[in-house]
């Protein structure tokens, strides 16, 4: 047990290690598009479907209730949090318009639509970028294994790609990478 841990502990260590060096930049012009979205009135709307629900959730929490005293709020929605939503779109129209309708209906040209997906390959998820890049969004999405559908997406202006196949690794290496750019907006919206 204590060598299996172990082992966890350094494939973590050693993922995030690989993306900072593969992604450094960016994660820096990712957060710099973000902070200048925020900085002109931007919402950012967070999807993904399982785990990457979770992540997505938590990523809208850390921006409506900042761990930092003097930090002040930024307006985010995950829309994977109303399941009466998610339902009756999934039942009317299909499961892969589940995030693109709420991007309809909420989306304003220069809010933030902001994917994470393990695979990079959900269809819900491609719909909802294209959705977004339509109605003029800046668009980023977090991917593992090679990135799949999203690195290669017109639709996608930032996708920072985890380059593992181990799923539990690829959450933890996105769940870093989302805090940083969360820490790297306010420190930008800060120094404005």
């Amino acid at each position: 047990m204590r060598h299996s841990t172990l082992e966890k502990c350094r494939e973590i260590i050693a993922l995030r290690q690989t993306v900072l060096a593969q992604a450094r930049d960016q994660i820096v012009v990712t957060g710099q598009a973000m902070a200048q979205a925020f900085a002109n009135g931007a919402t950012l709307f967070a999807f993904g479907n399982g785990g990457s629900t979770t992540d997505a959730q938590d990523l809208m929490a850390d921006l409506l209730s900042p761990h930092q005293p003097g930090v002040r709020p930024l307006p985010a929605m995950a829309l994977t949090n109303d399941i009466a939503v998610i339902t009756a779109v999934g039942n009317d129209v299909g499961f892969e318009n589940v995030f693109s309708r709420q991007i309809i209906a909420f989306g304003r040209p220069g809010d933030i639509a902001f994917g994470i997906s393990t695979s990079g390959n959900s269809t819900n998820m491609s719909m909802a970028f294209k959705q977004a890049k339509k109605q003029n969004m800046v668009t980023v999405g977090l991917a593992g294994y090679d990135g799949g559908d999203m690195a290669r997406s017109q639709a996608v202006d930032h996708c920072i790609v985890v380059p593992s196949s181990n799923i539990p690794r690829i959450q933890e290496a996105q769940a870093t990478v989302y805090h940083a750019l969360v820490e790297l907006v306010q420190v930008l919206l800060a120094d404005e």
